[in-house]
């Protein structure tokens, strides 16, 4: 009787996390695959599962961003749409794309920045606002790398975060104090007019003390939140931060009982990690929600700034948000961390390793923040895509289970193959065409890119 119900809570632990694939063979990238189905290719917001939200997405968005049920809804496809188009036009104003963003209570309103006054046209012709800028994204990424190389070489406590803003086009440097920031700046060798200084007293911190998405204890100690279930060849298992525990690194489940193994572990640099569990725990495409109730994931598209994101983990539960930049670097008082997403959500100690998800697409795992869930916070995460692809993991999802991801080559043209990580951008050949990738996300058998235009441009 004990031995039953521990294996039951053994295995309600782990369901409640998120996304994990069974293994099949690589097909040869040279396949055609079946031919799409005739009638009209799926939107956006069907391929994405935005037009069918869960109840639990639903009633956090309208707790915590103060939407009706209906506006709530109208949100999730009004984003799995608008990043579709952003995708288009990012391939098309190429070097002088700067950015792009959803705004109103509904995401109504998409916007895409361009270098190029030229351009306003074929940005309005895509349905979104237009608005010529100075600097391209390319151009503050240069920015960002020059204030991100002198942190590195004199990190301190008075300017712990940097971030590309893009509404706003420019880098930002968050500084206890205005004086603090533009000294930052100046040692950087950066002009002054490319950065802002955002003033805050606030500092974030690791989550990493508490209980999680599903908690889980390191070397039985520390405690941290599930992230999202994934395979590796013959493996079982779950993403996570990496400042949760390095290699080899033991983990029990919420019962304490055996669970797994840190596999990897990046920590400072990235935050992120996976633990490979025994034959105890089974993974599946769940995220836990409010209560026992269950969050599915689909798949890893990654969303646009502005886009409402929820985050579970086992301190605070089920909290929703707004995503407000990509690519920050933070500055942990235990090592800096770059590459991470900006969020106006809460989040509290224990809270770590938990997992972002906008709509039913997995977006990242919490890596620290700033505030709590009583007043609110900052809250940073490690995005999903860069873990799956540098470990070589697969995303389990509630579609058809997705073959062995294959190394992957961004700069090169090649077979479209399931499983593999592709950023936006990215080219590839499959079923005699051509196509470019719209928007970071994991490959999944049922998204070849003839037959999701929500993913997948032909060229």
């Amino acid at each position: 009787m004990v031995g039953r119900h521990a294996t039951a809570r053994r295995r309600a632990a782990f369901t409640a996390l998120g996304a994990l694939v069974l293994t099949a063979a690589v097909p040869s990238a040279a396949s055609a695959g079946p031919p799409p189905a005739p009638g009209p290719l799926p939107t956006a917001a069907q391929t994405l599962g935005a037009d069918r939200p869960s109840a639990q997405v639903l009633r956090a968005l309208e707790r915590d961003l103060g939407l009706t049920s209906d506006q709530a809804a109208a949100r999730l496809v009004n984003e799995a749409e608008a990043g579709t188009r952003a995708g288009r036009l990012r391939n098309t104003l190429g070097t002088r794309f700067a950015g792009a963003w959803v705004s109103g209570a509904t995401s109504g309103q998409l916007t895409v920045a361009t270098t190029d006054a030229s351009q306003v046209a074929a940005v309005r012709a895509q349905g979104a606002h237009a608005t010529v800028v100075r600097r391209s994204l390319t151009d503050l990424g240069a920015v960002k790398a020059k204030l991100d190389a002198a942190a590195r070489r004199s990190a301190g406590p008075d300017t712990p975060v940097r971030y590309v803003d893009v509404a706003a086009n420019r880098v930002v440097v968050q500084a206890t104090s205005e004086s603090a920031g533009r000294a930052f700046v100046r040692a950087a060798g950066v002009a002054a007019g490319d950065v802002g200084v955002r003033v805050s007293a606030n500092r974030p911190r690791l989550l990493a003390d508490i209980v999680g998405g599903d908690p889980y204890y390191v070397d039985g100690e520390a405690r941290c939140s599930v992230g999202f279930s994934i395979t590796r060849d013959q493996e079982q298992g779950f993403v996570s931060a990496g400042h949760c525990g390095g290699p080899g690194s033991v983990t029990t489940g919420v019962d304490r009982s055996a669970q797994g193994v840190f596999r990897a572990s990046t920590f400072p640099g990235r935050d992120m990690s996976w633990v490979a569990v025994n034959a105890e725990w089974t993974a599946t495409p769940s995220v836990k929600g409010e209560g026992e109730e269950k969050v599915q994931v689909a798949g890893s598209v990654q969303a646009l700034v502005g886009a409402s994101v929820c985050r579970s983990g086992s301190t605070t539960g089920w909290h929703c948000g707004t995503i407000e930049q990509f690519d920050a670097s933070v500055d942990y008082a235990e090592g800096t961390v770059d590459g991470l997403t900006r969020t106006t959500v809460c989040a509290e100690p224990g809270d770590s390793g938990g997992p972002f998800v906008a709509g039913a697409q997995a977006q990242g795992v919490t890596s620290g923040g700033s505030g709590d869930c009583a007043s609110g916070g900052t809250t940073f995460f490690q995005p999903v895509n860069p873990v799956l692809a540098d470990y070589g993991l697969t995303l389990r999802t509630n579609a058809a289970p997705a073959t062995l991801p294959a190394p992957a080559d961004e700069n090169a043209a090649e077979g479209w193959t399931p499983g593999r990580v592709y950023p936006a951008g990215a080219a590839v050949t499959h079923a005699g065409g051509r196509y470019q990738s719209l928007r970071d996300h994991q490959a999944q058998n049922s998204w070849a890119p003839e037959s999701t235009p929500a993913l997948w441009q032909r060229m």
